[in-house]
């Protein structure tokens, strides 16, 4: 609130609102902050009339529409440092007790148990430290591992083995790293290609009498297959922050396993990050209503106001084309090359750059990608971009087309798109010609073309309740046909099992945009 007065800003506290009772309190506002509780839905947007920035006192936004922002040409910018610190020391006092086993002598204690024999631990130092995703949060957890006296060692798909960005830090594949570690601990997002990241056959893979920290996503770790391991004396515990289902179910096998160690999903729970949080947002705000820039801005550039509400749907669009490219091709990008064509030119390639780098980084790191941070994650992970300008396009608006190209081989994805109105749409994927919405489920797939496949297709989707809310096909000259299938809702993984094992089926490719 000081934050806010000292810059003659007029701030009003109203917590607790839903309904008609929220959307009536931001009908006159110029900004809005939140935490975790408030959904800043597209009604909440649409009935703002003066709304020019939405700030999230914390990292995630998912309780943003960031698309009905962006749409509207308003900022949502959150606060990307202010929980890294206090996220990766929960995941070495998990690391500690783990290692200890704290919790439990404090219950055996409590409960008038004095036998120390059950609680014979390890220490840590000389240990193998294992780290999976060295973005803010894996960077700081590597960093107090080897203050602790542990070799730290660590994969990040999106970084090339032996090329790490730590000196100390020994970058490897996960195969190698799960036979070298004493302790695992995870620090991704999760998106479905890390959906189970850890699952049964890492846990066959892991080194006998490890010891597992999870305190990223739930879902990026398979729970299942962790009891198992701890069941047949592969891991030697495990700690959890987060879980699939929060709360726990009463009846999880996690909850009966002395080997385990549980928390509520403190990562963000200390007072000095709740603190930094609330005043970070609070400068960022203020600086961009007074001055114009957007610190940490997750859907759109530094510009001025009326150009940004022009360039809107493209930033959107830009955004959604990096994000397909990213989740088409199987690897990490090597390449990516950016033409951009027409009146929209005009308003500046490099915003339209920044949006494409966010859509395709945001499925490689753990949190906070933005327009301030994205070049350099680029960088860091090897990326180079191309750039290029056409006066003369199909469209008079303008069209944006994206080629990247995976790195290790030779494998491409091209698609192009562009706005009609202010409706962002993909016209051009590969070689089929498309009438595209970017956003929500889609289901791709490349099959012989004959009758009955897409039928059975289909026949699939509807037996586990998953509608098809359109379906384009592209060209198939006699070759396999192409079909784009957006769907209502995310295909369970046992229904795209079924799909890749279709006759006369070559490819199957779920994202979401």
């Amino acid at each position: 609130m000081d934050a806010f007065k000292q810059r003659g800003l007029e701030p009003e506290v109203k917590t607790g609102l839903t309904g008609d009772a929220l959307l009536e309190a931001v009908r006159d506002v110029d900004a809005i902050v939140v935490r975790s509780a408030t959904k800043i839905t597209r009604e909440v947007i649409d009935a703002a009339q003066r709304l020019r920035v939405v700030g999230r006192a914390g990292i995630g936004v998912d309780n943003i529409d960031l698309e009905a922002a962006t749409e509207k040409g308003v900022v949502v910018m959150n606060t990307p440092l202010g929980n890294a610190t206090t996220t990766a020391e929960l995941a070495i006092a998990l690391l500690l007790s783990l290692a200890r086993h704290i919790p439990r002598a404090d219950r055996m204690v409590r409960e008038g148990v004095w036998k120390k024999k059950l609680l014979v631990g390890t220490e840590i130092t000389g240990k193998t430290l294992g780290v999976i995703g060295l973005g803010r949060i894996g960077r700081i957890v590597a960093e107090r591992g080897r203050g602790l006296g542990m070799k730290v060692v660590a994969f990040d798909p999106y970084l090339d083995k032996g090329d790490s960005p730590l000196s100390y830090v020994e970058l490897l594949d996960l195969d190698e790293l799960l036979t070298r570690i004493d302790f695992l601990t995870v620090h991704v997002p999760l998106m479905p290609a890390t959906k189970n990241l850890l699952s049964w056959s890492e846990m066959a893979k892991i080194k006998p009498g490890a010891r597992l920290i999870q305190a990223s996503r739930g879902g990026v770790v398979d729970e299942e297959a962790v009891v198992d391991a701890l069941s047949n004396g592969r891991l030697a515990g495990a700690a959890f922050d987060v879980f699939v289902q929060e709360p726990v179910p009463a009846d999880h096998p996690l909850l009966a396993r002395d080997d385990v160690v549980l928390s509520p999903h403190l990562g963000a729970s200390s007072t000095e990050a709740q603190l930094r949080v609330a005043v970070d947002i609070a400068d960022g705000i203020s600086e961009f209503l007074i001055d114009g820039v957007a610190k940490n801005a997750v859907n759109a550039p530094t510009i001025a106001p009326e150009a940004l509400h022009e360039l809107a749907p493209f930033t959107l669009l830009a955004e959604k084309l990096g994000s397909f490219v990213a989740q088409r091709l199987a690897g990490p990008i090597r390449k990516v090359e950016l033409t951009v064509s027409g009146d929209v030119t005009h308003l500046g390639v490099e915003h339209l750059r920044l949006a494409l780098l966010v859509g395709i980084l945001k499925h490689s790191l753990e949190t906070g990608v933005n327009f301030v941070n994205a070049p350099q994650l680029a960088k860091e992970r090897g990326i180079l971009v191309l750039e290029s300008v056409q006066e003369s396009s199909t469209y008079r608006q303008g069209e944006i087309q994206v080629s990247a190209t995976e790195k290790g081989g030779s494998a491409t994805s091209a698609v192009t798109g562009a706005v009609f109105g202010r409706e962002p749409r993909i016209i051009r994927i590969d070689d089929s010609r498309l009438d595209l919405p970017p956003r929500g489920h889609l289901l791709i797939t490349r099959h012989k073309d004959v009758p009955g496949v897409l039928g059975r297709i289909g026949t699939l989707l509807g037996a586990h309740d998953v509608n098809i809310r359109r379906l384009e096909l592209g060209p198939s000259a006699a070759g396999p046909a192409t079909g784009y299938l957006t769907l209502e809702a995310a295909p369970p993984d046992e229904v795209l099992a079924e799909i890749r094992a279709l006759d006369g089926m070559e490819e199957v490719n779920y994202l979401l945009l």
